[in-house]
């Protein structure tokens, strides 16, 4: 298991980054916005729902959406309704979380950006855009073409592959159980963050914070430098916070091995283009290096 002082004395080869959530506070629009279908219907969501539902592509809500009104022939046409509600909410209050600006900010001086997202891609460049943050990403990576979704790793395979970083030698930052999952099954050290996580979610991450504005993760991310300037330092030379172990499995439960291989470059404003203004790819030939997760 990962320790707070391992995992800060460590320097990432890549960061992907979650949008929903963990960069953008737009979790309480995809709520709002599954919550105006399921009224429509003549529903109301249990109290569970939107657990359930947190970080799942938005086909996959569609479907629990349709099942939860009994009418699964309408999967289809209430996820348009629940894309159209969301593109309604976000469009009308763009928020980022707590300290992602930041952060973002700090560790593209050290380390090449990605975000795997499993929304659409037009939301998440058009929220980043709001927020003054696409500029900072050299890729971004949605579910389609090959890819599937969270809790699929294929989305964080993807990105680690465009920015040219084993998975075992790259950190994910992630708010969701999906999320989470997916992260963890591709092989990431993953960085969690939320203010009331479940046990589950703590064990399937290597370090949580409650937010990305907490000082000493801001600290960390400030004292980080380019791994081709980092020397051959153990910390940075090791593959992950756990060093030669890698980190966690999917299930909380032991390490796969990592090899440390992969350089890194800084990514920000001016930095590294955007393919296209986004990644798309089959990530099968992108397993994490020593595999066993």
């Amino acid at each position: 298991m990962t320790t707070t002082e391992q995992f800060l004395a460590w320097t990432p080869a890549a960061v992907v980054f979650d949008c929903d959530g963990t960069l953008m506070d737009t979790e309480r629009h995809w709520e709002e916005a599954r919550e105006l279908v399921l009224r429509g219907y003549g529903v109301a969501p249990d109290p569970e729902f939107a657990a359930r539902t947190k970080g799942l592509h938005y086909t996959e809500c569609g479907q629990l959406l349709a099942e939860a009104a009994q009418r699964p022939d309408l999967a289809e046409e209430m996820t348009a309704q629940l894309l159209q509600n969301f593109r309604r909410l976000v469009a009308k209050d763009p928020v980022t979380t707590p300290g992602a600006e930041e952060l973002v900010r700090r560790t593209s001086r050290f380390a090449p950006l990605a975000v795997a997202s499993n929304c659409p891609l037009d939301v998440v460049e058009s929220c980043l855009d709001t927020a003054g943050l696409l500029p900072y990403f050299a890729h971004i990576v949605v579910p389609g073409e090959g890819v599937l979704p969270k809790p699929h790793p294929d989305v964080y395979l993807t990105a680690t592959s465009r920015c040219g970083a084993p998975p075992a030698d790259s950190l994910a930052v992630e708010d969701s159980r999906a999320g989470l999952q997916a992260a963890a099954r591709a092989g990431l050290s993953v960085l969690g963050v939320g203010p009331q996580p479940s046990r589950q979610d703590v064990a399937l991450a290597d370090m949580w914070v409650r937010s990305l504005g907490e000082p000493d993760l801001l600290a960390w991310a400030e004292s980080r430098v380019p791994r081709q300037r980092a020397g051959d330092g153990a910390a940075s030379a090791a593959g992950g916070p756990n060093g030669a172990g890698g980190s966690r499995s999917a299930n909380g439960s032991g390490g796969a091995g990592a090899n440390g291989a992969g350089g890194a470059n800084g990514s920000g404003p001016g930095g590294a283009g955007r393919a296209g203004g986004t990644d798309r790819a089959d990530a099968d030939a992108d397993a994490p290096p020593g595999a066993g997760r």
